[in-house]
C-alpha cells in the first residue's frame, strides 16, 4: 500500500508541476505581446503622403481600463477621439470616420512599428491608397530661464513685406489699408518669411461680426480668434489653443473692437494673455492643430495668420521677441 501511495502522489505531483509549467509557458507570449503593444503608446507626429502633397497629422495612443484609445488631429479640424483602435500581431489599426475626413468611406490607418518610427498605408478619401509615416512627438522640454532678444516688428503697416501667401496665385488676398492688415475671408493663409523657436508675441486684432481667424505659432499651434463659434467647445473660442486648451476665464466676444494678445511659447508650453488678463497659464500643447504647415514639431517655424475662414479680421502691431541662444 505504501508503494502504491507513493506512486499516486508522484503522479499527482507530476501533473501539478506540468500544469504549472504549462501556465508559465502560456503566460510568456501574453507578457511579450503586452510589452510589444506598449511600445506603440504615446504621441506621434504623422505625415500623410498624397500624390500631390503631404498632409501633417497627429496621433496619441493610450490605454485606459485595459483598452486602447486613440485621439487624432487630421488634415484639418481639432483633436478628436477615434471610434476604433487596435494592435494585433504587431500591426496598428485606427479608423477615422468618413464624416470627419470628407471621405467616401472611413479612412483606415494600418501601420507597423520599427524602432521609433511608424509607417503604413491608409485608403485615400477619393479612392486609391496613401502611405504615411510617424515619428514620436518630441517633449520639447526646456531647462533654465529664457533670455530674450530684441523685439522684431513683423508687420510694417504698409505692405506684406516679410510675408508670403500659401497660395501665390490666389484671387482673394490679404490687404493693407490705413495701417491695418485685413484677412481676405475664405482665402489663403499669410505666412511670415522668418521662422522662430521660442518667443514672446504681441498682436493687436479686431474681429468682425461672424468672422474667424487665428494665429499659428511656429505654423503649428493655433491661438483662436473668432466671433462665430459660440456653440462650439470652449477650446474653439477666442483665447483658446484650438482643440486642446480652453481660455479660463473666457472673455466676452467683442466684435469690431481692438484687442491684444501677448503670447509666450517655450517648448510646447504656452501662456496667453488677452487684454492684460491671463487666460492660459503655462500649459502644455499636446500636438499640432489641424491646418498646421507641417508636423515637424522639433523645428522652428513661422508665424502664420489664418485667412481661410469666413469674415474679416484686422491685425496691427505684430511684434515678436525671440529667445537668444
Amino acid at each position: 500500500m505504501k508503494l502504491q501511495k507513493v506512486a499516486v502522489f508522484a503522479a499527482i505531483a507530476a501533473i501539478a508541476l506540468g500544469t504549472c509549467f504549462g501556465r508559465n509557458l502560456e503566460a510568456a507570449p501574453e507578457s511579450s505581446s503586452a510589452d510589444s503593444n506598449e511600445k506603440f503608446l504615446g504621441r506621434w507626429d504623422l505625415t500623410l503622403k498624397a500624390p500631390d502633397r503631404e498632409y501633417p497629422s497627429w496621433l496619441e495612443l493610450r490605454e485606459a481600463g485595459g483598452k486602447l484609445q486613440a485621439e487624432m488631429v487630421g488634415r484639418w479640424g481639432n483633436a478628436r477621439p477615434l471610434p476604433k483602435a487596435s494592435i494585433s500581431g504587431g500591426k496598428l489599426t485606427v479608423v477615422s470616420p468618413k464624416d470627419e475626413e470628407a471621405s467616401k468611406q472611413d479612412m483606415v490607418f494600418e501601420g507597423t512599428l520599427k524602432g521609433e518610427f511608424l509607417s503604413g498605408t491608409v485608403n485615400a478619401p477619393n479612392g486609391g491608397t496613401w502611405t504615411w509615416t510617424g515619428r514620436r512627438a518630441p517633449s520639447l522640454k526646456r531647462s533654465g530661464t529664457p533670455k530674450w532678444g530684441e523685439p522684431i516688428p513683423l508687420f510694417n503697416g504698409k505692405d506684406l513685406s516679410g510675408w508670403h501667401l500659401c497660395q501665390p496665385n490666389a484671387t482673394t488676398v490679404w490687404k493693407v489699408e490705413n495701417g491695418t492688415l485685413i484677412s481676405p475671408g475664405n482665402g489663403p493663409e499669410l505666412i511670415s518669411d522668418k521662422t522662430f523657436e521660442d518667443f514672446k508675441l504681441h498682436v493687436e486684432f479686431n474681429c468682425g461680426e461672424t468672422s474667424n481667424s487665428g494665429i499659428y505659432l511656429r505654423g503649428r499651434y493655433e491661438v483662436q480668434i473668432e466671433t462665430d463659434s459660440i456653440d462650439e467647445p470652449p477650446s474653439h473660442h477666442t483665447g483658446g489653443v484650438y482643440g486642446f486648451l480652453a481660455p479660463d476665464p473666457e472673455q466676452p466676444r467683442r466684435a469690431g473692437v481692438w484687442q491684444v494678445y501677448d503670447i509666450t511659447l517655450i517648448g510646447r508650453r504656452v501662456t496667453v494673455v488677452q487684454n492684460g488678463q491671463t487666460v492660459i497659464n503655462d500649459q502644455e500643447i499636446p500636438g499640432i492643430t489641424g491646418g498646421a504647415l507641417d508636423s515637424h514639431e522639433e523645428l522652428p517655424g513661422p508665424i502664420y495668420l489664418q485667412g481661410s475662414e469666413k469674415g474679416h479680421v484686422l491685425y496691427r502691431s505684430i511684434v515678436i521677441t525671440p529667445e537668444t541662444k
